[in-house]
C-alpha cells in the first residue's frame, strides 16, 4: 500500500444518500479476488447506459472530462452501506480516488478504506455544501493528512481522524504491514515458546 501524505486534485461531486456497496461495484463483478480491473466497473449502473461499458453515460459526473480523473469524491450521507463487500473499496481505487468526504459512512466500508489507502473523511453537511460547491466549479482541492486539512480555493477545514488510522495511511500500512512491523517480536515470542515445549 502507497502512504497517503497530501493528495492533489479535483473533486468529484456525488451527493446521493446511501450509496450502497452494491452501487459501487454490482454483485455480479464479486467473482474476481484480484483489486484490478475494477475501476472500470465503478458505479456500473450510473455510469454506463443500458449495462454496456461501451456507452458511458455523459451526464455522469465521472464519465465528464473535467473529472473524469478526480482523485477525490464529495458523497452524500451513509456512504458505503449495505454489505461489506471489500471490493468497494478495491474499485475505488483502482479508478483512482483515494479520498471519500461525506457526512457519515458505513463502519465495515469506513474501516475497509484504512485498509485499501482510501482516506475517509467525515464532515458536517454545511462544509460538505461548501466544498461541493468549490468543486462545481472545477477548482483544485488539497488533502493534507498529517495537518489533517482540506483546503480548496481559499477554502480551509480541519477534519478529525483516529490516530491509529492516521498513522497507518501515513505509512502504508494494511492489517498484514502493521503485524510485519511487530515481526521481530514474533520471532522472539516464537523462538522462546518453542524452547518451552521441550
Amino acid at each position: 500500500m502507497k502512504p497517503f501524505t497530501t493528495l492533489e486534485s479535483s473533486a468529484a461531486v456525488l451527493k446521493i444518500d446511501n450509496i450502497d456497496t452494491d452501487m459501487i461495484i454490482p454483485k455480479q463483478f464479486l467473482k474476481t479476488i484480484t483489486r484490478v480491473g475494477l475501476g472500470e466497473k465503478l458505479f456500473f449502473e450510473m455510469r454506463y447506459i443500458e449495462n454496456d461499458l461501451s456507452k458511458k453515460n455523459p451526464d455522469f459526473i465521472l464519465n465528464k472530462s473535467e473529472f473524469s480523473n478526480s482523485k477525490i469524491l464529495i458523497a452524500g450521507d451513509n456512504f458505503g452501506c449495505g454489505s461489506s463487500r471489500e471490493h468497494a473499496p478495491w474499485s475505488l481505487a483502482d479508478f483512482g480516488i483515494f479520498c471519500v468526504i461525506s457526512t457519515s459512512f458505513a463502519d465495515i466500508f469506513y474501516n475497509n478504506c484504512f485498509e485499501n489507502g482510501i482516506l475517509p473523511i467525515i464532515l458536517d453537511q454545511e462544509k460538505i455544501d461548501l466544498l461541493a460547491k468549490v468543486a462545481s466549479t472545477g477548482g483544485n482541492f488539497k488533502i493534507d493528512l498529517e495537518n489533517q486539512t482540506i483546503s480548496a480555493e481559499g477554502v480551509e477545514f480541519k477534519f478529525d481522524i483516529d490516530e491509529s488510522k492516521k498513522t497507518r495511511l501515513l505509512k502504508g500500512l494494511d492489517s498484514i504491514g502493521l503485524t510485519m512491523e511487530k515481526m521481530d517480536s514474533i520471532k522472539a515470542f516464537e523462538s522462546k515458546n518453542q524452547s518451552l515445549m521441550f
